[in-house]
């Protein structure tokens, strides 16, 4: 099923923040990184995604009178999650697993490092017009197709599938090599949205 020609795995956001311990875990966060490895060794064109957000970002709770943690509140941009100071620059909880094997990838996107608005999908902040600069790697390298992972399933995984199929490319999202936090329904509500933007779900066994 994969054609290294016009393939690229996106590896989004597996940090030690979002893995067991870190300050906004993904429960099971860390079971991501084995199929993740084993995943990488299939494609010869693979990419990162780093949630790199600045001290103090308007995403942050902390950052705002009273503000508790995955509440709502408004944005000039719409809707956002207060979230847990999380991946801060340069901090331990912003690096990569351990684990994860990173030799070989040939990009790192980093993302959120505007300090007035979050980033959840790769190739756009949350404003839905600011791009990271991925989809112009990928058509440039000749990428038709995108393979994602990673942390967060129902959040950055997601909103990054969702906008790969919008900007044209064939998307698939591996399930098994995936995890969610699944808040008030989030899991089932980006499931809905991925099928509904022709995202295909399918396992690490598919490939």
């Amino acid at each position: 099923m994969i054609n290294n020609e016009t393939d690229a795995f996106v590896i989004i956001d597996v940090q030690n923040d979002f893995c067991p311990g870190g300050a906004l875990a993904v429960e099971d966060g860390h079971a991501v990184v084995a199929p993740i490895n084993a995943l990488s060794k299939k494609f010869d064109h693979r990419i990162l995604t780093q949630d790199w957000h600045p001290a103090g970002h308007s995403s942050f709770a902390s950052s705002h009178e009273a503000g508790v943690p995955f509440a709502l509140t408004q944005m000039p941009y719409g809707p956002q999650t207060l979230w847990p100071d999380h991946c801060v620059q340069g901090s331990d909880g912003a690096e990569f697993h351990p684990d994860l094997e990173v030799t070989g990838a040939g990009i790192i996107i980093r993302k959120g490092f505007r300090s007035n608005v979050d980033s959840y999908s790769a190739f756009f902040e949350n404003d839905q017009t600011t791009p990271t600069g991925l989809t112009g790697y990928l058509r440039e390298r000749g990428f038709t197709r995108v393979f994602v992972a990673g942390l967060a399933t129902d959040f950055c995984v997601a909103f990054s599938a969702i906008d790969a199929s919008r900007q044209g490319f064939t998307t698939f999202v591996i399930e098994d090599a995936s995890r969610a936090i699944d808040m008030a329904g989030s899991l089932a509500a980006a499931h809905e949205k991925m099928v509904d933007a022709d995202v295909t779900i399918i396992q690490s066994t598919d490939l």
